[in-house]
Parts: C-alpha cells; sequence; structure tokens
C-alpha cells in the first residue's frame, strides 16, 4: 500500500442528511480543520439541488448512480445521473490523479451510533477500523460488500467507506452526533498522516464486525401496501441478537410476527425511513470476530 495522496470528504449525497452538509460547509470555510500536512483534503457536497430542497433527492437516489454503466452513458438525463458523473470528473479527472480514497458522510433515522461501512475487505480499511474501534469502542464497522463502481459513491474507489451515524430524523441536526462525527472524521485524517509519516503502530489486533447477509422487507399486501410496523421490542435495537422466535413485526390489528430464521442474526438499519422506498425493513448481519494482520 503506497501513501495516501487525496482525500476526499462528500457531504449531501443525501439532502436531508444534514450532519455531513454542514460539517462540509464548515470545511470549506475552515479549511485548515482537515488539512494534515501529507496529503490533500477535498471536500465537497454531493446533491446541491436536494440540499436546497431539504429532500433526500430530485428525481434518483444519488447515492445509487455511481455504477460505470451509467457513468459512462450518453442516455442518462436525471439531475443525479448527471451530478454523479460531474463528481466523478471531481474525483477522477482524467490525466490527473484520482483521490485515494473517499468518505461519505450520512445520517439514519435507524439507532446506529457511529458506525462504519466498508464495501470491501481491504487489509487498510480493516486496520483503519481497527484503529478508529480502539481510539472510540462506540465505532461500529459494518462490512456491506460492494463491487467497484457498483452505484455507492463509496464504491469509486478501493478505499471508500462511509460514515453512518444515527439516530437523527431526516432534515434535523443533532449537536452530539454533528460533533462526534467531526471527531471521527478528524481521527481518520490523522490516520491517514501517522500512516504516510510511518508513525502508525496496531492498537487493535482484532475487530468485531458485522457482515451483511440480506435484508428483511415489511409484510405487504398484493398491491405491495405494508401490513405491518418493527416490532417495540426491536425498535431501536441495532446489533442487537434477533434469535428465531422473537417478535419483528406488529400488525396494524396487533397481531405479532416473529423471526423464522435458523440461527441468530444482527439487525442494522431497523426502520431507516429512506429504505420504505426501496422495501427494506432492516438489514441483517452475522457478527464476526476477525484478525487483523
Amino acid at each position: 500500500m503506497n501513501q495516501i495522496h487525496r482525500v476526499a470528504i462528500v457531504g449531501g449525497n443525501h439532502g436531508n442528511e444534514l450532519t455531513g452538509v454542514y460539517l462540509v460547509k464548515k470545511f470549506q470555510q475552515y479549511p485548515h480543520l482537515i488539512h494534515r500536512g501529507s496529503f490533500e483534503t477535498l471536500s465537497l457536497l454531493g446533491n446541491p439541488k436536494a440540499i436546497a430542497a431539504r429532500t433526500r433527492y430530485i428525481d434518483t437516489d444519488l447515492n445509487r448512480c455511481f455504477n460505470q454503466d451509467k457513468l459512462s452513458s450518453s442516455k442518462i438525463s436525471s439531475y443525479e445521473e448527471l451530478r454523479a458523473r460531474e463528481i466523478q470528473q471531481i474525483l477522477q479527472p482524467e490525466n490527473q490523479k484520482s483521490v485515494d480514497t473517499i468518505i461519505d458522510l450520512h445520517t439514519t433515522t435507524a439507532n446506529m451510533g457511529l458506525c462504519i461501512i466498508l464495501g470491501n475487505w481491504h487489509p487498510f480499511l480493516l486496520k483503519l477500523a481497527a484503529d478508529l474501534s480502539a481510539v472510540n469502542p462506540l465505532v461500529k464497522v459494518y462490512i456491506h460488500e460492494q463491487p467497484q463502481g457498483s452505484g455507492f459513491l463509496r464504491s469509486l474507489c478501493d478505499l471508500g467507506f462511509a460514515i453512518e451515524v444515527g439516530a437523527v430524523p431526516q432534515g434535523i441536526l443533532n449537536a452530539e452526533l454533528f460533533q462526534k462525527t467531526e471527531q471521527l472524521i478528524y481521527s481518520v485524517l490523522d490516520y491517514f498522516e501517522d500512516y504516510n509519516q510511518g508513525k502508525y503502530l496496531p492498537k487493535n489486533n482484532t475487530l468485531t464486525v458485522y457482515k451483511s447477509i440480506g435484508v428483511i422487507d415489511y409484510p405487504r399486501n398484493e398491491v405491495g401496501e405494508i401490513q405491518a410496523m418493527i416490532h417495540p421490542q426491536l425498535q431501536f435495537q441495532d446489533y442487537e441478537p434477533l434469535h428465531p422466535g422473537d417478535p419483528i413485526f406488529l400488525t396494524f390489528t396487533g397481531e405479532e410476527i416473529f423471526y423464522q430464521g435458523n440461527s441468530p442474526v444482527y439487525p442494522i438499519f431497523i426502520n431507516e425511513a429512506a429504505y420504505y422506498e426501496k422495501g427494506i425493513a432492516m438489514h441483517i448481519s452475522e457478527q464476526q470476530l476477525i484478525k487483523i494482520g
């Protein structure tokens, strides 16, 4: 692994996730906060029109538009597809050095605390995650494997990742989580600086990760309307084990629906507001303890 030369911090891919929006605006106003001597740091607002409208997106989800087919197509027309191409050209300019890593800032209405989302098992990212969780044991690590160019902004490069923080209502700033996100970003930048200067010493030899194994949708009728809610016993229980037979949904008439899996799983993104339209009530994961080389 060579040195880190260029880092991009992107907020506001979703226009109603204000923590990333206002952190990027802060960094643009006070660039010394993200300046480190051994690499360049860019700060970028992802979806300006959606930010102005205080909505997740204008035409389509920007954070699903960074796949190679769309980026190279001459037929794209939606605002977010065009914006994705603009962002790619900023982060990966022709005949110039691309960014080495992307820090994509998000908030969630789910109770996920401070979460690092990795799209692959790159050893550098795992060491970074282990370092961050050593500095702050509240940091969780979610592995949601996505091939490069799969549609997520972070998939534009091997070392791209997301910081997902919650629970925060859409369109709302939470001062405590804003500050925790800001400090986590500084810890990431400090790690890059120490790595470039050869100062890094491993703080953790093991790392607990939550590896994505699928999603669960709400019960729906024949026309697609949901027929049940997240069960009260499951609400806000992200990262906690869900056992076979545990209640998972509650119908509008008060009937409990139970988890029918064969083994315990660990739900994440429980009752995320933006996922209702995507047919996702929660992600499910398995907990793994891995060794860091």
